[in-house]
């Protein structure tokens, strides 16, 4: 398994990069830096969905500069893993479950028997929704978790009851591997920084459009309508409270007060029946708060900073 770097975006030194296996037999890519300096632990990095391990190398030199050693890793179906259907550019998965496994198995066999404990993470939107079910589950693999703009509910669906029994009835009959009915592939050439919900910041956006135009062979399309009725059976789960007030497991949630991706206020309350954790709003950050402008990146690291043990800056 190897990293890609761009112009703009060099892999940072150090990298280990792997390939595992997980229990259903599905190849998974991971990155590891383990400086000598990083006396501090390990921060785990969980990206979203469609996201890529190269598209988090300025994190992970930020935090190493904070003392830690870093893995990330590439979900089933994205990045440098196993595709799940003959189509590459289809995200999906049969069951949210299956991110489970991949969670498992990175933090067994990648992470846990060569990196130094503590362990925290660092995971974003679909990411953190997988993080949050492992917590749900009572599995308690991180000291401290850092949820960035987790999928507890989309904002993109303006009739989220409909969309959700769609779904569910095109599932039944057999039509999981189907893209969902709206989604289209639209040419990287098209893809433009104006218009944009994920970040207001143009020199990250370009660079990590570069990425992609530039192996595309990492990018992943529209979500399949198995993925999309999966991910509505796991977001419905945090719609109990009982399953908020049911976590043990410490957490700081971080969320945008400009998300046009996933739901703030699903986030809000959420957080509020949480009996370990809390929450923080970024006043006007889109959804991708690590790819977002300074003024809004800046106090995601306070947050870190602030919420886990020894990070030093």
């Amino acid at each position: 398994m190897i990293l890609f770097s761009t112009k703009d975006n060099p892999v940072p030194e150090g990298a280990e990069a792997g390939s595992i296996t997980t229990p259903d037999g599905v190849a998974l890519r991971f990155a590891r830096w383990r400086p000598e300096e990083a006396t501090r632990g390990t921060v785990c990095v969980f990206p979203g969905r469609t996201e890529k391990i190269e598209k988090y190398f300025e994190t992970v030199r930020d935090l190493i500069k904070r003392g830690f050693a870093v893995a990330v890793l590439d979900w089933r179906g994205q990045g440098g893993s196993q595709r799940m259907l003959r189509n590459p550019m289809k995200g999906h998965v049969d069951d949210f479950a299956d991110y489970g496994t991949d969670l498992d198995s990175f933090m067994r066999e990648a992470v846990l028997p060569c990196c130094p404990a503590p362990f925290f993470a660092l995971a974003h939107s679909m990411g953190a929704s997988v993080l949050l079910d492992s917590a749900r589950a009572g599995e308690r693999l991180f000291d401290r978790m850092l949820l960035l703009a987790p999928m507890l509910e989309l904002s993109l669906l303006k009739h989220d009851l409909a969309a959700r029994r769609l779904a569910r009835v095109l599932r039944g009959l057999g039509l999981s591997k189907l893209y969902v009915p709206t989604g289209k592939i639209k040419p990287l050439t098209e893809i433009h920084f104006d218009g944009n919900r994920l970040t207001s910041d143009p020199v990250r956006f370009a660079r990590n459009l570069t990425i992609t135009l530039e192996q595309p062979q990492l990018d992943v399309g529209p979500p399949t309508i198995g993925w999309m009725a999966s991910a509505f059976d796991l977001m419905e789960l945090f719609e109990d409270p009982a399953t908020a007030r049911a976590i043990r497991q410490p957490m700081l949630i971080v969320a945008g007060g400009g998300d046009r991706i996933v739901s703030t206020p699903a986030i809000e309350r959420f957080a509020r029946r949480l009996i370990a954790g809390s929450h923080v709003v970024i006043p006007g950050a889109r959804h991708e708060l690590l790819q977002e402008r300074d003024i809004f990146r800046e106090p995601v690291f306070a947050a870190f900073d602030a919420f886990i043990p020894g990070s030093r800056v």
